[in-house]
């Protein structure tokens, strides 16, 4: 098989614009100058043909007045004295020659050529001119020749007969008129294609020269450099490839600065459970502290270090659903009560190792998002109120439609939050307890409902004394519209 890198090296280069725009006008342009001037040449031989064959005829009127006849009708004997220098007069600057025969309606030659074929046509109906004539091309001598045939009824006082007068003339004449007009068209034909061709490359450089001008100042650009084009003065043609090519550099930049978050968040918060780790190694190495008791520390900074990683990651891959989705719009619906009564199930170990009174209520809720998404949101949540619920506490999950969102409400009997942490328990590695979390999930969670475009909320619970009671997180999500048979995937 062919690899990529040899596919590429032989593919062939794209044309240019310029060459595109030439080719797809001259092309047609050419081909029509040809069928016209084929067409013009026939027509102009055709019009010659007409103008020239009267000389023809006046050639054969003129033969005619030198016969003369004695008899009458089958026993009329002609007669003729024709010298050649008679035809001289109809020939044209000595370009086309002339041949005649004169003879009998049986091709008796009285005068003339005898090589000249005798004619044996018909006299049209209609005949071009007041005479019985017809006009026919013929080779003589190896020669091309235009044959005018004139039946000429002869009278005298000493009979009467019918003589058939052949003028045959070659057509250098015709031929050389005709190519000589055809030229001349050619010629300022040509000059029109010329025209055609300069002005199509003038036209093109200019229409080219914005694109020019953005590659000049996208070359120009420094390193990094992702702001949008100005495209302000560009043609209204290319805008829409501006107006891609800036979203396409926005979602780049997005991009970019996600992943330098990425990296600084990561080099950042890894740093303290490693160095915290390094601390907890060296100690039981030392002996410091019971091997049991350093065990357990190890043990508690490694949990907390791959659960930071983990929540990293799980706010990285949100990051790339938003930009897949905002690439490829196409909805996958989830069904949102499924994914939460999964979710708990996962969870019901701890739920139960914390001795909850625990409670739960669904309705069908299909959600355009990916259920990923759906089931992190739900276990981020989820996770933060078992551990923030004292031991044989209360938790209810309720998942319920609210006119046309879905609403997802988890209600715990922890200790709440105060209004100082709620500004900011949304921002990541904000924590209300360091050392019981990392701070990312909550910061997932509104990720994941902003990317979705709901609303997520906390808010303390209140009994009839006005003393806290716990904590409600609320989340509300666009429904799957009604109606609609998009299939249910996730579920």
């Amino acid at each position: 098989m062919m690899e990529p890198a040899a596919q590429s090296g032989t593919r062939k280069p794209a044309w240019s614009l310029r060459r595109l725009l030439l080719t797809g006008i001259l092309l047609p342009v050419l081909a029509l100058i040809a069928l016209n001037a084929w067409s013009l040449y026939e027509q102009t031989l055709s019009s010659l043909h007409t103008a020239y064959d009267r000389t023809l005829l006046a050639s054969a009127k003129s033969i005619s007045e030198q016969i003369g006849v004695v008899g009458y009708d089958d026993q009329a004997e002609l007669h003729a004295i024709v010298p050649y220098s008679a035809l001289e007069i109809f020939e044209a600057d000595n370009q086309s020659r002339m041949f005649y025969r004169v003879s009998t309606l049986d091709g008796k030659l009285i005068s003339g050529f005898d090589e000249l074929p005798m004619w044996h046509g018909r006299i049209p109906q209609r005949p071009p001119y007041a005479a019985l004539v017809d006009f026919y091309d013929a080779e003589f001598r190896d020669h091309p020749v235009r044959v005018a045939v004139l039946l000429q009824p002869v009278a005298s006082a000493t009979g009467r007969g019918m003589a058939v007068i052949q003028v045959a003339e070659t057509l250098e004449l015709r031929e050389s008129l005709a190519l000589q007009i055809l030229r001349d068209t050619l010629i300022r034909q040509a000059l029109l294609v010329l025209v055609v061709a300069l002005i199509v490359i003038i036209v093109v450089q200019r229409a080219t020269q914005p694109i020019r001008q953005l590659s000049h100042d996208l070359q120009g650009r420094a390193q990094g450099d992702l702001s949008p084009l100005d495209a302000s003065e560009a043609p209204r043609e290319i805008q829409p490839l501006l107006d891609a090519t800036n979203h396409t550099m926005q979602r780049l930049s997005r991009l970019l600065n996600d992943q330098k978050r990425f990296v600084r968040d990561a080099s950042h918060q890894l740093r303290t459970p490693l160095a915290v780790l390094k601390v907890q190694v060296q100690s039981a190495k030392r002996g410091d502290i019971p091997a049991a008791l350093a065990f357990e520390e190890i043990d508690d900074t490694v949990d907390r270090a791959t659960r930071l990683a983990n929540q990293m990651l799980a706010l990285a891959k949100v990051e790339q659903l938003r930009q897949e989705d905002t690439a490829q719009p196409e909805e996958t619906i989830s069904a949102l009560d499924e994914v939460v009564r999964d979710v708990a199930l996962e969870l019901s170990p701890l739920i139960a190792e914390h001795d909850m009174d625990f409670g739960i209520e669904t309705e069908s809720c299909p959600v355009p998002a990916h259920e990923w998404m759906l089931r992190e949101l739900t276990r981020n949540l989820l996770h933060n109120a078992i551990r923030h619920t004292p031991h044989r506490g209360h938790l209810f999950i309720c998942v319920k439609p609210e006119q046309d969102q879905a609403l997802l409400s988890i209600e715990d009997s922890g200790s709440g939050i105060d209004e100082e942490l709620a500004q900011r328990l949304f921002q990541p590695f904000s924590a209300g307890n360091a050392r019981s979390g990392s701070g990312l999930g909550l910061a997932i969670c509104q990720e994941i409902v902003q990317t979705l475009g709901g609303q997520i909320k906390l808010s303390n619970q209140y009994d009839a004394h006005g003393k806290i009671r716990g904590l409600q997180a609320r989340v509300l999500l666009p429904m799957k519209p009604a109606g609609s048979d998009q299939p249910l995937f996730g579920t």
